[in-house]
């Protein structure tokens, strides 16, 4: 499996979080045409408590946040707008860990309430966003926002989840 899911929030039990996280980071590795074999990616299912303090003590910012990742790799553009770097080539006996993503269960389902949405499609789009973060794509440049939201557009439609930004 691509994914490690571990849940530390039972209010996750209300949805199959770890096949959304497998589903999701499938979908963006091949969409990016990378191999899903040899690689990893942790994820933590967790309350908004836990990513408020995960917020303050990585990003100074006690408060809580939907989802939050940790590449393990420094791959983004330099350029705006730019493709970041690729990760090292998988190695099939020992995976090479892409990095870790956080997601909290309060703020994902006042979102998706908020939105009309499903949350199981909000949660994956959150995914999706953690894992394009992992593999170096950002949205702080307004090029580098319109390159990921176009990604996450994508991918999310080649699983049948409609446009989150329309």
């Amino acid at each position: 499996m691509l994914t490690d899911t571990i849940i530390e929030d039972e209010a996750w039990d209300v949805v199959d979080l770890e096949g959304l996280a497998e589903a999701a980071a499938t979908a963006a590795l091949q969409h990016l045409g990378m191999e899903t074999e040899g690689y990893e990616i942790a994820v933590l299912g967790c309350d908004d408590a836990k990513i408020a303090e995960l917020n303050a003590d990585f990003r100074d910012k006690p408060t809580p946040t939907n989802v939050l990742s940790w590449p393990a790799w420094e791959l983004g553009a330099e350029d705006a707008g730019g493709d970041p770097d690729m990760p090292p080539e998988p190695d099939t006996l020992m995976p090479e860990h892409l990095g870790d993503i956080a997601i909290a269960f309060g703020v994902c389902k006042k979102e998706a309430e908020a939105a009309e949405n499903v949350l199981e499609h909000h949660v994956t789009h959150l995914l999706v966003h953690g894992v394009l973060h992992l593999l170096g794509y950002d949205h702080i440049r307004d090029a580098d926002a319109t390159l990921m939201e176009g990604l996450e557009t994508s991918i999310l439609g080649k699983m049948g989840i409609a446009d989150p930004y329309s």
